[in-house]
């Protein structure tokens, strides 16, 4: 994009990757840090046509910064508040955060209006999907021109309301949470539950293959914050079995064990090309069912339009559909039976948004 400058505020691994992408698509790139020697590894990562600022002042003539630096609200804001006095009055401010609310963020800001959420996945020279976030006061001109950015650097952006978990990390929830529920209540083993994701469901891989990629405690601590967030909304309940694994140092990959072992040359064996019938109908309706009643929700609570839902989580987390399209799958009677089932069983944590019932009732 001619005459575009873009500041990226972190060199860690996040903001190098911005910055790399920013610098392919011929944009002129600033990156800084306060580290110096993290700015001098990170403009090393990102390639030799970023500019470094020791200072913030060295963005000035920015027309878009992308703050990447660590999930602490107060930082965020202090930072923010020296970009006003360092960008021009025109220039976009946008947020990396993936936890925190833009609203939040852009609170006590002289221009809330070019405040705004960019959130790109990692690792985002690979990760195609970037949410554009809408704070409460971000203005249209500041939410089109980060559209348009994220377009020029090569991602597929999505409008996102600022809500918890925004739009993928959200309807992500049902993916980990309802497979650890099917291990408690003994449905299938840890190994059995992610061979009828990938070989019956599509997934690459399963939700226990990837807690123990992402960090147990990694997705423990994001499951108690979206608790704790919704005031205790049912859905989001984290179960008791993460916490044991986190307090016995099972934390996967990383500590060498979490749901599998990583001792060995393979954690485990190859997949067969069919699993068991009964397995299968035990595991897929329900982990189905629950994926498609999130997008239900978060359509109605207007947090994004049905195909940037669908988009979201194609892109985002390497779905083979999104969570409407399970429902199409599944069929929505079905779903809105399996729901109810599990509601009289287990409680509320499957009380059927309403837009999923509107859509059962239609067919």
């Amino acid at each position: 994009m001619r005459g575009e400058r873009v500041g990226v505020v972190g060199a860690g691994t996040m903001g190098a990757g911005i910055a790399k992408l920013a610098a392919g698509a011929g944009i002129e790139v600033v990156m800084h840090d306060p580290d110096a020697d993290a700015l001098a590894v990170g403009v090393e990562r990102a390639g030799e046509d970023i500019t470094s600022a020791g200072e913030l002042d060295g963005l000035g003539g920015c027309t878009l910064v992308i703050e990447a630096a660590p999930e602490q609200l107060d930082l965020k804001r202090e930072l923010f508040a020296r970009l006003e006095s360092v960008c021009g009055a025109d220039a976009v401010l946008a947020t990396n955060t993936s936890s925190l609310s833009v609203t939040a963020v852009a609170a006590g800001a002289e221009r809330p209006g070019r405040i705004v959420g960019m959130h790109f996945f990692n690792p985002p020279t690979r990760m195609k999907l970037v949410e554009v976030i809408a704070g409460d006061d971000s203005s249209d001109a500041a939410l089109g021109a980060t559209t348009a950015m994220a377009e020029a650097m090569g991602r597929t952006p999505i409008r996102a309301r600022d809500s918890v978990g925004f739009v993928a990390n959200r309807c992500a929830r049902p993916f980990t949470l309802e497979s650890l529920r099917m291990l408690g209540e003994g449905v299938g083993t840890h190994d059995e539950i992610d061979r009828v994701c990938r070989v019956a469901g599509g997934f690459r891989m399963g939700a226990f293959e990837l807690m123990d990629l992402i960090g147990i405690d990694v997705n423990f601590a994001v499951a108690r914050s979206f608790f704790d967030q919704s005031f205790g909304e049912p859905r989001w309940r984290p179960h008791p079995i993460q916490q044991r694994m986190v307090d016995s140092g099972r934390l996967g990959r990383k500590s060498g064990r979490g749901f599998y072992d990583y001792s060995g040359a393979e954690h485990r064996p190859a997949d067969p090309e069919r699993v068991p019938e009964e397995l299968e109908s035990a595991i897929m309706p329900r982990l189905a069912a629950c994926i498609a009643n999130e997008g239900c929700f978060a359509l109605g609570d207007r947090v994004a339009t049905e195909e940037d839902i669908n988009t979201a989580m194609r892109l985002g987390f390497n779905w083979p559909l999104g969570p409407t399209e399970w429902g199409e799958r599944l069929g929505w009677s079905r779903a809105l039976g399996t729901l109810e089932e599990l509601r009289e069983l287990h409680g509320d944590a499957y009380r059927p948004a309403a837009d999923l019932r509107r859509r059962a009732s239609s067919r």
